[in-house]
Parts: C-alpha cells; sequence; structure tokens
C-alpha cells in the first residue's frame, strides 16, 4: 500500500471523477486552504450545519438517533459552543477507486484552535458527500467557516483490488447526500 500524490490525485479526479469540485491547485489568500496538497487533497465544509444541543434533554443514542439533539444551521459561518459537537458535509463528493483506502486528518488551523475533525475512512468504492464530524475541545465558543478549508483527505492505494468494496455489500452510508445521522 502506498500514499499517493498530489499527480496522482489530479489524475484521478480529472479523469474518473473522483473528486467533484475538484481544485487542482492550493487555494489559499485569506481562507483557511483547501484543494490538492502534496499528499492529499483539503475538502471543503458545505453551508450545512446540525449543532448539538441540550433543549429538548435527548440522549445520543446510535440506534435510535433523536433529530431533536441537534439545531439546524446553514449560513456561511457556524458557531460551536465549547465543549461540544457539529455534523457538516463536504462541498465536495467523492467516488472512491476500488483499490483505494482514504484517511482524513484535521488541518492545523483548526487544530492549533481546538477543533477535532472526525472522518471515517472512505472505503474502496464508497461514494458520497462526506459527513464531517467536529468537536469543540475548548471550553471557549469556535467559530468554522463555510467553503474553506476543514481537514485533508490522505488516499493511500493497495497493491491490489479488494475482494469485496463497500458498494458491492451495499454500505448504509453509500451515495449520501446531506449531513447524514447515525444508521442500523
Amino acid at each position: 500500500m502506498s500514499i499517493k500524490s498530489d499527480r496522482w490525485i489530479r489524475e484521478q479526479a480529472l479523469q474518473h471523477a473522483m473528486i467533484q469540485p475538484f481544485s487542482e491547485k492550493q487555494v489559499r489568500g485569506g481562507v483557511i486552504s483547501y484543494g490538492v496538497s502534496s499528499y492529499g487533497y483539503d475538502l471543503r465544509v458545505s453551508d450545512e450545519f446540525k449543532i448539538f444541543t441540550n433543549v429538548n434533554t435527548t440522549v445520543i443514542d446510535p440506534k435510535n438517533f433523536d433529530e431533536r439533539s441537534f439545531v439546524t444551521v446553514q449560513a456561511d459561518s457556524v458557531i460551536v459552543p465549547p465543549n461540544s459537537f457539529a455534523l457538516a458535509r463536504s462541498v465536495e463528493y467523492f467516488k472512491i477507486p476500488r483499490d483505494v483506502l482514504t484517511l482524513c486528518v484535521g488541518k492545523s488551523t483548526y487544530a492549533r484552535c481546538g477543533i477535532i475533525v472526525n472522518v471515517t475512512p472512505f472505503e474502496p468504492e464508497w461514494e458520497g458527500f462526506v459527513t464531517l464530524e467536529i468537536s469543540n475541545t475548548t471550553p471557549l465558543p469556535a467559530k468554522i467557516y463555510a467553503n474553506e478549508g476543514l481537514c485533508q483527505i490522505l488516499f493511500f492505494q493497495s497493491d491490489e483490488a479488494c475482494e469485496v468494496s463497500y458498494a458491492d455489500r451495499k454500505g448504509k452510508y453509500q451515495g449520501q447526500q446531506g449531513i447524514v445521522l447515525p444508521k442500523l
């Protein structure tokens, strides 16, 4: 297995629609950077957010998730309360090749502000908009900017294609379009 470079990412994105829309270069200048980097792709967070709230005194249960646990916001930026959590989605739609697995890591700009981004791996042949998990680990409110970089995706290509892909298994998060809540 090997990590893939900017050249490979550009080729896959432009010839095989692996990332759409695709920023062929790192976009900077007044924004938290996004686009292709040396060995990854910095994806953007859209303007759709679901921020945890305790207004309805619900319990977080992954087998029976109550949507009243969130406040839904559409905005150019959002405030994640202290020691709280939000869900969002990527601007980009991904189509992962059968011999590729991705890992997501946070961008240092947000990490230095106590913002942790968690995204589970994109499995071989998974596709969709990415549901992003954003944790504010600080005792202060934290601002997240829509349509700017949030995290970096690293692409690992195997020496051989997997026997059973996410698409073959008909994974429950295949083709997700918006912010997708936990499914059983």
